[in-house]
């Protein structure tokens, strides 16, 4: 017989880190604070777009510094069972995480900043949590009882928590609450918080509430009475944070410091200027300069501890180092949407950090490239290097084929993320094969182009017409790379290579290159430098002869870190400098 599921109020759950299994095989768990997780949890106020996710990376990174063992979780209270399908207009990219979960964009964050992988375990969205209860309701588990949001809806989202804590075995536990405090949708989240803090104890929860001073330009000042009213709805619904981060692009006064602890009840010493930086990677120690890590860890009673902020110290230093602006053009459908290329624009930075340049995002629209627009082409001209990063659908296809062509003809270093890496070998194949009908089976909407010439066609299992939420072939694969390559090189260079020669990448795509076609391009000078061993299907592909021509069929943005560039955006920006 199973043993019954902890419950909330029984101790030790949420029980904390570094397991390991008796000769019996049962889990053993590290006594350190009691073997208890401490749970962190950011809210925010005014307005959306502060930076929740900045800062709650920047706590998790200062907590991680103290040596201790964190993970993050994002509570979203939109309905969808997640961004997967939503548009990057409204939503920014898609961050897939290792065990395959398409999750909003500020697990990228988390990622970049704490450095360890998060999973499904770390994304929580209301549709989730309803699709999950009304599964339970429909198999009888709730023997008939009528379901409410209190207590079936937001005990699933405590349970989520909860969950999240135990099997990552975190001593901190991150948790963004997403939204503002009073949205509608917003509310049950904010119900299980208020609960959660009576069931596990004010000891084992630290509140932080981000909130918005505005400027206004008129009177010159910032006013703190948005800070009041935001507080003032949390006391509504029974909460009274720890610690008030106060957002603003200007530097803040002391009296208006003292002002917010006054009126909103927080000890002066809790209420943290957090003003705009040079970098959100400067983040981190600037939170630390008013001694986040004793507040928090005074308040948790997880001893006297103090962050070895050593490495991003060193971060500060090369980011200012790096003066010199490299034009890098990020051609896509996109433009000016910058979370809608966010893993892209950090990646390409770190690399660029690390070759002592500041990169210089050109946004170039494929459309424009497509109708011949004569300054966006002038603008690509002008650019050192191209990116053509992942996507779905046919607009701005030609677009996308078109500056292929341009960085191939005239060596421009070009990197390929998933659609651009199959842009880049359909626009080679093509003047290599003289053929210009061959294209992609995703290109191909009414089906008018013979099945023989398609480059790149359906993976297995993948056909028209299926759903989207959640098909794709996602998470982590392996890539067996090929040696005397320029991916072998920039893996082994920065000493990734797997047992085997192997690698392993993150995956987003529904599409394939059809191997048919392969020894036709290899003899044409188009390199296969990378292949899945399961199906020796291409996963990167090069071009011979050209300073850098690359195009993976993974995501590599996804495992760039700043302080640890990703190989193939660190291979390609030396090669934009002519290293």
């Amino acid at each position: 017989m199973n043993p019954p599921k902890k419950t909330l109020r029984q101790e030790g759950s949420g029980q904390a880190s570094k397991k390991k299994k008796n000769p019996d095989g049962k889990i053993e768990i590290n006594p350190r604070f009691g073997g208890q997780t401490r749970f962190i949890i950011t809210t925010g106020g005014v307005c959306s777009s502060l930076g929740k996710g900045i800062s709650t990376s920047s706590i998790g990174s200062i907590m991680k510094a103290c040596g201790l063992k964190v993970f993050v979780q994002k509570l979203d209270p939109y309905l969808n069972v997640d961004p997967g399908t939503m548009s990057p207009f409204q939503h920014g990219e898609v961050y897939v995480t290792d065990d395959g979960a398409e999750t909003d964009l500020d697990l990228g964050h988390y990622e970049r900043f704490i450095d360890e992988p998060m999973s499904k375990l770390s994304t929580l969205t209301t549709g989730q949590v309803y699709r999950d209860v009304l599964n339970k309701e429909r198999r009888g588990d709730f023997l008939g009882g009528t379901i409410q949001v209190v207590p079936h809806i937001t005990n699933a989202i405590k349970q989520g928590m909860i969950d999240a804590a135990e099997q990552s075995g975190a001593e901190i536990m991150m948790v963004e609450i997403g939204g503002t405090v009073g949205d509608i949708e917003g509310e049950p989240f904010l119900e299980a918080l208020r609960q959660f803090k009576s069931d596990l104890g004010p000891e084992r929860i630290f509140h932080i509430h981000l909130t918005l001073l505005p400027y206004l330009k008129g009177s010159k000042e910032l006013k703190t009475k948005p800070t009041q009213i935001s507080i003032r709805e949390l006391r509504r619904i029974g909460l009274e944070p720890d610690m008030i981060m106060a957002r603003a692009d200007y530097k803040i006064p002391k009296e208006l410091l003292d002002k917010i602890s006054r009126f909103c009840g927080v000890d002066r010493h809790a209420v943290i200027p957090a003003q705009t930086v040079n970098s959100i990677y400067d983040v981190p120690q600037n939170f630390q300069k008013y001694n986040v890590a004793r507040i928090i860890s005074e308040k948790l009673g997880l001893g006297a501890l103090e962050p070895d902020m050593t490495e991003w110290e060193k971060g500060r230093i090369r980011y200012e180092k790096a003066a010199k602006s490299v034009p890098i053009a990020l051609v896509g459908k996109y433009t000016g949407l910058e979370d809608a290329y966010l893993s892209v624009i950090e990646a390409t930075k770190t690399a660029a950090v690390y070759n002592e340049r500041k990169a210089e995002i050109v946004w170039i629209d494929s459309e424009k490239l497509e109708q011949k627009d004569k300054e966006t082409w002038d603008e690509l001209k002008k650019c050192k290097g191209m990116i053509v990063p992942g996507g779905f659908g046919l607009r701005g296809i030609e677009g996308k084929i078109a500056a292929a062509k341009y960085a191939r003809t005239n060596k421009v270093p070009y990197l390929g993320l998933c659609l651009g890496s199959q842009i880049m070998a359909i626009e080679f194949a093509r003047a290599k094969l003289k053929d210009p009908q061959l294209t992609s089976e995703e290109f191909d909407e009414d089906g008018k182009i013979p099945k023989s010439k398609y480059l790149v066609h359906f993976l297995p299992g993948q056909h028209k017409g299926r759903a989207k939420g959640g098909t794709l072939r996602l998470g982590a694969y392996q890539c067996k790379l090929k040696k005397g390559t320029k991916a072998y090189e920039a893996y082994e260079e920065a000493n990734q290579l797997g047992v085997d020669d192997t690698i392993s990448e993150r995956h987003s795509h529904r599409y394939e290159f059809n191997n048919a076609m392969r020894k036709k391009l290899e003899d044409k000078g188009l390199i296969f430098s990378g292949e899945w061993p399961e199906t020796k299907l291409m996963e990167i592909v090069e071009i011979k002869d050209h300073p850098f021509m690359l195009g993976s069929q993974f995501h590599p943005e996804f495992k760039s870190r700043p302080h640890r560039p990703h190989p193939l955006f660190a291979a390609f920006m030396k090669a934009v400098v002519g290293k």
